[in-house]
């Protein structure tokens, strides 16, 4: 039997499914872990829509969070282009035009992509859960059936080239806003337009919100659609299910309202000091970008594209400052977030060769990581109530921890 044919299923329209444990277990993991995945992207990629708004003072932490969370639901059910990307464009397909991976491969690539965003999560760096989840499957993939079960023409087009390309126009197009903002409000009191613009970023975030749910909520629809397309629930060609929509839409609402306070931080307040206008220009220019990747069926970083209009936002006011050491270790995080995801996923693939006992491996693997995860962050929490403070810098903490060692 080749890699990407269902094993123990035939989907029938009009008898249904045989059910089989073997094949049943590993697709009910898979669902369960994706809308985990979603609930995980939610919290870490809030700070895509809110951290400007929330840094200005424009919004309290917390009901932004909402605002953000209940947006994001209603963006999950807008669109389904990008779940169709994720369920057919990305991995190549066999001559019964379903996809050469297997349903444990898809678990195993799924816990690289939460590992590494629960990872990034607790370092506070804005990563990509897109690409932590492209990275998991494609090595995943890759490991359980070779090469050829990755569509790299699509990978290319579709992952590669909008992550190049997404955080540069956003961050040119917010520059040109910023720019243009303050020219022309150059005349009015800074209390009047400061003001004009704390609620001109209530409508520019949720629209980055609404943005948010109609592309990133859509890479879990697409996982659980490949999934039920692969164990044979469901015909290939297909679309997400009406459940599916509404699983990943709460999944990541949920997590949107728990907060990515920790990212939140150093998107709202270490990459460059934000003010009302600049705020309202990023977070503008991030959703159109956003929007129209969407609709294009492109899935999109939404945290690159709102990293790079907040970095395009401060160069654009006259001498404000870009803090670049920050810059330099997001981009770090960008460039090594698909591959890393790619080697833990491909590593899990290959523990989960065994079958089920695999598997339970696997499963336990990650929880254990991101159990230890969660209490590491609990040592230096970041809340609502703390998110708009200063954060003291690792280095200077190592500093001064030593500089006392040797007093």
């Amino acid at each position: 039997m080749s890699p990407g044919q269902p094993t123990r299923f035939r989907y029938h329209p009009s008898i249904g499914v045989a059910v089989d444990l073997t094949v049943l277990v590993p697709v009910l993991l898979v669902v369960a872990l994706s809308i985990f995945f979603d609930f995980t992207n939610g919290f870490h990629d809030t700070a895509n829509a809110m951290a400007t708004s929330v840094a200005t003072g424009a919004l309290k932490p917390k009901v932004a969070v909402l605002i953000s969370a209940i947006l994001n639901l209603v963006g999950a059910f807008l669109s389904t282009a990008v779940a169709k990307t994720v369920s057919e464009g990305i991995l190549a397909q066999n001559d019964q035009g379903l996809p050469q991976i297997t349903v444990p491969m898809i678990f195993a690539g799924l816990m690289g992509a939460v590992v590494w965003n629960l990872l990034t999560w607790w370092l506070g760096l804005p990563s990509s859960s897109t690409h932590a989840l492209f990275g998991g499957l494609i090595g995943a993939a890759v490991i359980g059936v070779g090469v050829q079960a990755v569509e790299w023409g699509g990978v290319l087009s579709k992952i590669v080239l909008p992550a190049l390309l997404s955080p540069f126009i956003a961050g040119i197009v917010a520059l040109a806003a910023t720019y243009l903002v303050y020219r022309v409000t150059k005349m009015a009191t800074v209390a009047g337009s400061s003001t004009a613009f704390r609620h001109g970023q209530t409508v520019s975030a949720s629209l980055v919100s609404l943005a948010h749910g109609t592309n990133d909520a859509q890479k879990t629809m697409g996982v659980i659609t490949l999934t039920l397309i692969v164990a044979g629930f469901q015909e290939a060609g297909t679309g997400p299910q009406l459940w599916v929509i509404l699983s990943a839409g709460l999944a990541i609402a949920l997590g949107t309202y728990l907060g990515g306070w920790r990212i939140m931080r150093t998107v709202g307040k270490r990459i460059t000091d934000v003010k009302p206008p600049q705020g309202f220009a990023a977070e503008t220019s991030a959703a159109s970008t956003i929007l129209i990747s969407s609709t294009l069926g492109f899935p999109l970083s939404t945290t690159q594209v709102t990293s790079g209009a907040v970095i395009g936002s401060g160069l654009g006011k006259r001498l404000a400052s870009v803090h670049w050491n920050v810059v330099t270790r997001i981009a770090f995080a960008w460039v090594v977030t698909l591959p890393a995801a790619a080697v833990v996923g491909g590593g899990a693939a290959w523990a989960a060769s065994s079958g089920i006992a695999g598997l339970m491996v696997v499963l336990v693997g990650g929880l254990a990581v991101c159990v230890g995860l969660f209490l590491l962050a609990r040592r230096r929490p970041v809340s609502a109530e703390n998110v708009n403070d200063e954060a003291v810098d690792a280095d200077r903490i190592g500093q001064r921890q030593t500089e006392g060692e040797r007093a």
